[in-house]
């Protein structure tokens, strides 16, 4: 198990922004808005989503097993980024224990953001079509996630506040460590 903001750091390597939570919860569009200010206050910075990395390489099964090849590839793929000194800010669902541990022992430069939301208040607003259809290796429906006990912050989304307003409070978490991780 690793602590509560555990930070390393190492100036040479990009931070990596791991922004996770349930299908639907608004992780893409949270990056997307904060993308500029990551930019700006912490460097050379690139985002993906979990969506558009299986889309360019035709990842497409999502049984577990599969899952998790993915989430390792994600970091992989970020890994050698943020060795170059590039930030990246990953917006995945990614909800596996085992995964975060990995990503906590592999990037000095980490910053855990968990978009608490509840499947509920995603299906009550219609905010993603594979909640209305039936699937299957789905976190949340037949696959248990492993919800973040220790990220470096928590975002709650209950879809009251706009994506703007949640990517403000989201900003201003961040800044308190931008002295931490200056260049």
């Amino acid at each position: 198990m690793y602590k509560k903001n555990s930070f390393k750091k190492d100036s040479t390597k990009g931070i990596l922004f791991w922004i996770t939570g349930l299908s639907g919860s608004g992780k893409t569009t949270l990056g997307k808005n904060i993308f500029n200010f990551v930019k700006k206050n912490f460097g050379p910075t690139l985002i993906f989503s979990g969506d558009e990395i299986r889309k360019i390489f035709n990842l497409n099964l999502y049984d577990l097993k599969s899952r998790i090849e993915y989430l390792n590839f994600y970091i992989n793929l970020c890994k050698n980024i943020t060795d170059q000194n590039i930030n990246v800010i990953f917006c995945v669902v990614g909800l596996n224990d085992n995964i975060r541990k990995i990503n906590r022992a592999k990037f000095k430069n980490y910053i855990e953001i968990f978009l608490k939301t509840r499947i509920a208040d995603i299906k009550k607003l219609n905010k993603k079509k594979i909640y209305r259809i039936v699937n299957k290796n789905l976190w949340g429906i037949d696959l248990k996630p492993d919800f973040p006990k220790y990220p470096d912050i928590i975002i709650k989304n209950n879809f009251s506040k706009s994506p703007k307003d949640l990517s403000l409070i989201l900003m201003k978490k961040l800044l308190k460590y931008k002295n931490f991780f200056s260049r």
